[in-house]
């Protein structure tokens, strides 16, 4: 099976284990595990930060970030595909007591207009009050799409003038800055607080940062704890993710050379392929077009040996390219797909 579904089905490589196997380690809780220390202050400097903090998972960092920039009764503003409105189970409301507005945009971006309108909806000082806006960089649902640096600079500088703390849910930020060629505290620097999942495109088998002033770091620790986030000997993990950032980021580019090679040849060869979306390492496929459902769509490539997952409502599938694939596989996964498919092409 070629396992196109997620980044997130990545194994530990031989040379991630060794660093796991070979770990320092100490009471994490303690403040005293070398490897995790040596993580948050390099995750610290990567994102342009003044201080990170490990945690087991972008979820967890994002609920955490959302409780640092805002009390109960405020609001929460997002694109309404966003991963914080669609997948994290309702957690800005179960855990900061927030009430949301997700807003339409192109590509998964907003506008300064639609910042700035949002963020003054309040009409009376005991209204709801927009507190946080949170960007998502790559963003899941429109496909592994970035965000243009002076788009992202004018819906900041929209969210501060209002008022409203920036978070950014870089799950897949490492994948964001070698799309756009720049250092990843490029990109991190620009907003207040910053998430960064190690257990997709890096390959590492969990954990996460969350990264931001040093006030909030230190607001987010005693947050980590009363999430159960708090760890032990948590430094065979973080060795993982050194190792990660040592090996794992600079070929991020392999990853996305082979998804536009993939999206390039199913498009030529027919399929339903929006190649205007392929700016990372997502390829999607509107079934739509196919006359077949998602489902059907996706039972048929699995049959063919090719694993897909679906995404963007009812209609849309992706394809996801990750370290455990190599050059044959997509060449198989290029063949394979379109023989599944080949007589739904022009239904």
């Amino acid at each position: 099976m070629i396992d196109l579904r997620s980044d997130t089905v990545t194994r530990p490589t031989a040379g991630m284990r060794a660093a796991i196997a070979a770990a320092a380690v100490g009471d994490e809780q303690m403040r005293e595990d070398p490897s995790v220390n040596e993580l948050q202050e390099r995750a610290a400097v990567l994102l342009g930060q003044e201080r990170a903090l490990f945690l087991p998972t972008a979820t967890m960092a994002n609920q955490i970030a959302l409780k640092l920039h805002s009390r109960p009764g405020d609001v929460l503003i997002a694109h309404e595909h966003s991963h914080i409105l669609t997948y994290e189970f309702g957690g800005a409301a179960v855990h900061a007591g927030l009430l949301t507005v997700g807003l339409p945009g192109a590509a998964g971006r907003l506008t300064a207009a639609q910042v700035a309108a949002a963020a003054g909806s309040a009409q009376d000082v005991v209204d709801q009050q927009p507190a946080v806006l949170v960007l998502e960089n790559t963003h899941n649902i429109a496909g592994g799409r970035v965000w243009p640096l002076d788009d992202l600079d004018a819906v900041v500088g929209a969210a501060h003038a209002g008022g409203l703390g920036v978070h950014m849910d870089g799950a897949r930020l490492m994948n964001a800055a070698v799309a756009l060629r720049v250092p990843a505290a490029v990109i991190g620097s620009r907003v207040d607080t910053v998430t960064l999942c190690l257990s997709k495109g890096l390959g590492c088998p969990l954990g996460a940062i969350l990264a931001g002033p040093n006030d909030l770091i230190a607001a987010a620790w005693r947050q980590k704890f009363l999430f159960g986030g708090a760890m032990r000997q948590a430094g065979i993990i973080a060795a993982a993710a050194l190792y990660a950032l040592d090996h794992h980021v600079e070929r991020l580019a392999v990853d996305h050379e082979r998804a536009r090679r993939l999206a390039e040849a199913w498009h030529a060869a027919g399929l339903p392929v929006e190649l205007d979306r392929v700016e990372t390492n997502f390829v999607q496929l509107d079934t739509s077009r196919l006359g077949l459902s998602q489902s059907e769509t996706i039972a048929t490539l699995r049959e063919a040996g090719v694993a897909l997952s679906p995404t963007l409502g009812d209609t849309h599938i992706r394809a996801v390219t990750h370290l455990d694939l190599d050059d044959a596989d997509i060449d198989r996964a290029i063949d394979l797909a379109f023989e599944a498919l080949r007589q739904h092409v022009h239904a």
